[in-house]
């Protein structure tokens, strides 16, 4: 590849990149890379690489991300124009896996640890390993993007997760990167795709036979999911104690009561409300106020048992949670309510605050909740053993092993997304959140404030999505096991970083030795 402007190729990755993810096609990440490794072999100063880096990641996260200054201005409650430059600054720093992947490999370059092909295999290892490893607002996954398009290939995540088909869709540019380089040898080129093809044939094909061979589920439940589509007027209001509290209720009531007379005559085993759906504390004495008293009433009334998002107050830090309780079809509340353990960023935490509490002064518009102790317990209701999980914590494989492992027979999905428009956001975080059900081989029910609401079987089969910003209540038939095995993928859940952090030191110690020799 020849350009007047070599600058040109780190923009160009950047929009292969950018155009990859949710909601686009995948396509394009098994070369995406191939651009901006051709620039970096070019390269004879480190500064030029990691500008390079920096570039292609500035690129590919405004596509893929631009959604961030809506949640900025949404959720942090900053005004636009702040908004839109910490979406500039956020895409500048989100995801330097790139530069420091670059930064590495350079610097093994410069001394002749490796040439040729080797050299390539190793700047996808370092990419690989440096997306796996450092920690990010927002993961990037290639592999979410293979769901997303429903191709069996990402049947794989049982053995290896989505961050394992991530990295192989790293390494996929290595094949695509010689049969680039040996374009002008019609043999040579012609040979390296028909094996990636055949390869990449031979994976959906070991996808379709192991969605075909899963177990059969032993058990199903009925859940009727509830979309109240609250605005984030009310939502705020009510958060900083400004009322709506009654509207907002009584908008869960009226749809879910809508839900039940569409249903009429079939059983229902619970009720399903999102994430923070009632806007009162409900845990302890709390249980005795007016609002939680009403529920209670209205749970007790219908004789239907409610998993709802509610809030909750830590009594030994006096902060407020975000929590996920049950109530059985007399309106009690069950013991134990989980409260959400992964918060986010300058939404829900700011981070740095307990170091330098000025911070707290300057911006006191950002959310301030306590934290939860994590997935230790599961819900339980009737005889199910739940899974719980808030919004931001779907992103996290690790949160949800630990729930499978747990034992849990489903998990439950509670979120609101109408902080982050209707564009990118929604569909991914969707796809992020199901993709959990296929690496645990566990269903998971998801319901959102806003949308979209919908069920994943442990087959990674996605039923009935709800509309966006609309009403609605959906019943849903779930088949699941009573005693689920745990996955290859839970059972190795290091497998693929440990087999490309070895590789990429059987290469660096081969470079060190054939130096050695050399010299």
């Amino acid at each position: 590849m020849s350009l007047k402007t070599p600058w040109l190729l780190p923009i160009l990755s950047g929009i292969l990149i950018g155009t990859s993810y949710i909601p686009f096609p995948p396509w394009a990440s098994l070369f995406a890379f191939i651009p901006l490794w051709i620039f970096w072999e070019q390269q004879t100063r480190l500064r030029n690489v990691m500008l390079s880096g920096i570039l292609a990641t500035f690129v590919f996260t405004l596509i893929g991300f631009n959604w961030v200054a809506y949640l900025l201005h949404e959720f942090a409650h900053l005004p636009w124009f702040v908004a839109v430059l910490g979406m500039l600054l956020f895409a500048l720093i989100a995801h330097l896996f790139v530069p420091v992947a670059g930064i590495l490999w350079f610097i093994g370059y410069k001394q002749k640890l490796y040439t040729g092909w080797q050299s390539i295999l190793v700047m996808s290892l370092f990419t690989a390993l440096s997306l796996w490893a450092l920690p990010m607002l927002f993961k990037w996954n290639f592999g979410y993007a293979w769901y997303g398009v429903q191709m069996p290939v990402y049947q794989l995540a049982e053995y290896i997760g989505f961050s394992g088909l991530s990295m192989l869709t790293l390494l996929a540019n290595v094949p695509l990167y010689f049969a680039w380089q040996n374009r002008h040898d019609k043999a040579v080129r012609k040979k390296i795709l028909l094996r990636f093809i055949t390869v990449f044939m031979m994976l959906n094909a070991f996808g379709l036979s192991t969605k075909a061979f899963l177990p059969k589920p032993d058990t199903s439940f009925n859940a009727l999911l509830v979309q109240a589509n609250i605005g984030n007027a009310e939502k705020v209001a009510a958060e900083f104690g400004r009322g709506f509290y009654s509207k907002i209720i009584q908008q869960y009531q009226d749809v879910t009561d809508a839900g039940l007379r569409a249903h009429a005559g079939k059983e229902i085993d619970f009720i399903l409300w999102s994430e923070t759906a009632f806007p009162s504390l409900l845990n302890d004495q709390y249980q005795n106020s007016h609002y939680a008293q009403q529920l209670i009433q209205y749970v007790n009334d219908r004789h239907v048992p409610l998993i709802t998002g509610s809030y909750a107050k830590d009594l030994k830090t006096g902060l407020i949670t975000n929590s996920l309780f049950t109530l059985n079809k007399k309106g009690e509340v069950q013991s134990p309510y989980y409260s959400k353990s992964i918060l986010l960023a300058f939404g829900e935490f700011l981070p740095g605050e307990e170091y330098f509490p000025v911070l707290r002064e300057l911006l006191p518009m950002v959310g301030n909740f306590g934290r939860g102790a994590g997935p230790t317990k599961l819900l339980t209701l009737n005889d199910y053993k739940i899974g719980p999980q808030i919004c931001y914590e779907s992103l996290f494989p690790d949160f949800s092993k630990s729930l499978a492992d747990l034992g849990a027979q489903f998990i439950v999905n509670v979120t609101n997304d109408s902080w982050y428009g209707t564009w990118q956001e929604p569909y991914q975080h969707m796809i992020m959140t199901l993709a959990r059900a296929v690496e645990t081989r566990r269903p998971l029910v998801r319901v959102t404030n806003t949308g979209i609401s919908t069920v994943v079987l442990a087959s990674g089969e996605i039923l009935q999505q709800s509309p966006m910003h609309e009403t609605w209540s959906g019943l849903y038939e779930v088949p699941y096991l009573l005693e689920p095995k745990a996955t290859y993928y839970q059972q190795n859940f290091w497998l693929m970083p440990s087999l490309f952090g070895g590789l990429l030191m059987l290469l660096l110690l081969n470079g060190v030795r054939v130096r050695m020799v050399r010299d």
